[in-house]
């Protein structure tokens, strides 16, 4: 059997008859006739009893017809399938991304996504070392990573999709309000929320200080950037972190200046070059690069320029 033939067998069990067939088919009683006639010498058995104009499915037919309908409903979840793959619908757009993405910028662009795909799902894990990212990618754990650390391997493509610098946060109404940027020598006698020295930001820091001679207090160390603003928020004193981290924890009541003449870092939307990154993880990776621009940390601005 063609095409044709399932077609139009269909539609006379459907409808009933041959003129009904003919008629949702939009061609002639005639044609149809003859192609159940042709159908039933192709396949050697009787379909319909044809008595006075009237026509009934033999057994034969009934069963053929049932074994259409498994068939049409096999193609029609098919093409339901083929339809909700541009939203997502069934698949499941694993990310992972560094700490300081995760604090605002990665939720805010998968709150977007899922907003204008209601039947996207979203799974995200925050890694918080550069090479739990790699692996995870390597191993296809993820479709997508969202990184502050530049990631390098030869199996996987990055693209920047924004930048972060190290900026000074504190309480909001602290002295250090009254500056446009934050040097060395301004931090010099306050109390610091540091980095433990062999995390990227404790290096950084350390290599500031130490080219300008200056010594800091620590009164408390730690390795994560949320955790430095809770601290901060809490009166320990204040913490050199990410813009990405400074702009989420505002909502502590803390407030952040620039690191003066501060170096600038980059954030990659990272992907296996083994496959091309699916049309949600594209989306993602531009909703976070928008979300980046929007929230001012591409331009590494302090809350006084907005």
């Amino acid at each position: 059997m063609n095409l044709r033939q399932i077609e139009m067998f269909r539609a006379v069990m459907q409808t009933g008859s041959f003129t009904a067939a003919a008629e949702a088919l939009h061609i002639s009683q005639p044609g149809v006739s003859r192609a159940a006639r042709h159908l039933e010498i192709q396949l050697g058995v009787p379909l319909f009893e044809r008595s006075q104009g009237r026509i009934r499915p033999t057994d034969e037919a009934l069963a053929l017809h049932a074994e259409i309908e498994r068939s049409y409903r096999g193609v029609q979840s098919i093409q339901q399938f083929a339809r909700g793959l541009k939203h997502g619908t069934y698949s499941m757009l694993r990310v992972a991304c560094s700490p300081n993405a995760g604090a605002q910028v990665v939720p805010n662009g998968i709150a977007s996504l899922l907003g204008a795909n209601p039947n996207a799902r979203v799974s995200l894990e925050v890694l918080p070392r550069a090479q739990q990212l790699i692996d995870a990618l390597l191993a296809e754990q993820v479709d997508l990573g969202i990184s502050s650390v530049a990631l390098e391997h030869p199996m996987l493509e990055a693209r920047v999709i924004g930048h972060w610098e190290m900026v000074c946060l504190f309480r909001r109404g602290h002295a250090l309000s009254d500056k446009a940027a934050v040097a060395p020598r301004d931090v010099a006698g306050e109390p610091v929320v540091a980095f433990h020295g062999d995390t990227l930001q404790g290096s950084m820091v350390g290599e500031w200080f130490q080219q300008k001679n200056v010594s800091i207090t620590a009164r408390a160390l730690v390795r994560s950037g949320q955790v430095a603003a809770s601290l901060v928020a809490s009166g320990v004193g204040i913490a050199l972190v990410d813009n990405l981290t400074a702009v989420a924890a505002q909502a502590l009541g803390l407030d952040w200046r620039p690191i003066k003449n501060g170096r600038r870092f980059p954030i990659q939307a990272v992907w296996n070059t083994h496959h091309a990154p699916s049309q949600l993880a594209k989306l993602l990776s531009q909703l976070v690069q928008q979300e980046l621009t929007t929230t001012g940390t591409n331009r590494v601005a302090s809350p006084r320029d907005r």
